[in-house]
């Protein structure tokens, strides 16, 4: 969430796109037809770690509380995916990045308020054909594994975060992925039901953008609770004392928030999330994360002109702050750098799809430079913070990574 992304929305009717989205878990090998004449599969990054990776996606269902959202429904449901070290994986199947139904829903969508921004065409794109690079219902390696959450931007599911977070898992973490229900751009639950977007874009916007950030921790710590109930032998293989957290845009807002109103978040990554709720980004909108600072670890990674000095809020949180903190500024990146947009736009290019629109969102640094280097210094941050292992990346610039800058 750039400056005025979420406020872009509701007072404009605008969310720049998500390409994945969610589904159950996959039982069988997937081989999805491309769709498109002419278009072969678009084709995520590989991981860069050691393990294999299984995933498995969970309807979780919290009676406690109505839906926010939709108030004649007496509990909240959500659609969560785990991403972890497997072993015997070669045997399982590769699940597909986005379901049937809800490509479907993407597809028809596109050019609506919650689409358009892309300005890609309907019937153009085989969304249901790109596979990720793990293994459904895959036995989980055996040990405790430290836990990493990640929340994604408003408007966008899950599963836009898939390239890192199959990365973390193959470095030996357990990934949760969450889809808020209603602030996704639509969410796939068992049986092939999809619900879409249906935040309110008018009337209060500063009320409404402290109700979805509230709904979104509330959605975090019930995840949380559940982590032991992790099917696949998942449960029991988690370390429910390296439990991290990261997020882009609105999700880094609530992997932030988060940590500062729940004690069993010990670490946690903001990827170019503003941490305000009006278009300025500060005055009467600055959020209490904002203006109490944090005493945990945090790491503040942030794309063309965003850092400590030029956003409000996140001056205002460093300022507050007297724990770890670390900003970094990724040259060259733009807001959808730290989704799977940076390595998919490209590929949508070779057949002259992208607007400018989404270049806009994707900036001019090379995919694969950004891809290795938002792996390299998520990784570093949890190893250092969850893991207790220091290679030394964080200390200073790198001449492994020279488009990262330090900010102090």
């Amino acid at each position: 969430m750039r400056k005025s992304r979420v406020t872009r929305l509701l007072i404009g009717g605008l969310i720049t796109g998500a390409l994945v989205t969610a589904g159950p878990a996959v039982s069988s090998a997937v081989t999805p037809k491309t769709g498109a004449p002419g278009l072969t599969r678009l084709v995520l990054p590989a991981p860069s770690g050691p393990y294999a990776v299984g995933t498995v996606a969970l309807r979780l269902v919290d009676h406690s509380r109505p839906d926010p959202w939709v108030p004649a429904q007496p509990y909240r449901e959500l659609m969560v995916s785990a991403f972890y070290p497997a072993s015997d994986a070669g045997a399982y199947p590769v699940a597909p990045q986005m379901s049937p139904a809800a490509a479907k829903h993407f597809d028809e969508s596109l050019g609506t308020p919650v689409h358009e921004g892309w300005g890609i065409p309907p019937g153009k794109v085989p969304w249901g054909a790109t596979l990720t690079h793990s293994h459904a219902n895959a036995p989980v390696q055996a040990g405790r594994h430290p836990v990493v959450l990640y929340s994604p931007g408003l408007g966008d599911p899950r599963t836009l975060g898939t390239t890192l977070a199959e990365d973390l898992a193959s470095r030996g973490y357990v990934v949760v992925t969450i889809d808020h229900t209603y602030d996704a751009s639509e969410v796939e639950f068992p049986g092939g039901r999809v619900e879409p977007f249906k935040v309110p874009v008018d009337g209060d916007i500063l009320s409404t953008l402290k109700k979805l950030v509230s709904v979104r921790v509330a959605d975090t710590r019930f995840v949380l609770d559940r982590l032991p109930t992790l099917p696949n032998g998942l449960g029991a293989a988690l370390d429910p004392g390296k439990i991290g957290m990261f997020g882009q845009s609105a999700g880094g807002f609530t992997a932030l928030q988060t940590m500062h109103d729940d004690p069993r978040v010990a670490a946690a990554a903001d990827l170019d999330g503003t941490l305000g709720f009006d278009q300025d980004d500060g005055g009467p909108g600055l959020s209490p994360l904002a203006e109490d600072g944090l005493r945990r670890p945090f790491l503040l990674m942030g794309s063309q002109a965003s850092d400590h000095h030029t956003v409000r809020s996140w001056e205002a949180l460093w300022s507050n702050s007297d724990g770890p903190k670390l900003d970094l500024h990724l040259r060259g990146s733009k807001h959808h750098s730290y989704t799977d947009m940076e390595s998919l736009v490209p590929q949508l290019s070779k057949i002259g799809l992208p607007s400018e629109a989404a270049y806009e969102d994707i900036g001019w640094i090379d995919p694969a430079r950004a891809v290795a280097t938002e792996r390299a210094y998520l990784a570093a941050f949890f190893d250092r913070h969850l893991r207790g292992r220091d290679d030394g990346l964080l200390d200073g610039p790198s001449p492994r990574y020279p488009e990262v800058s330090f900010v102090r």
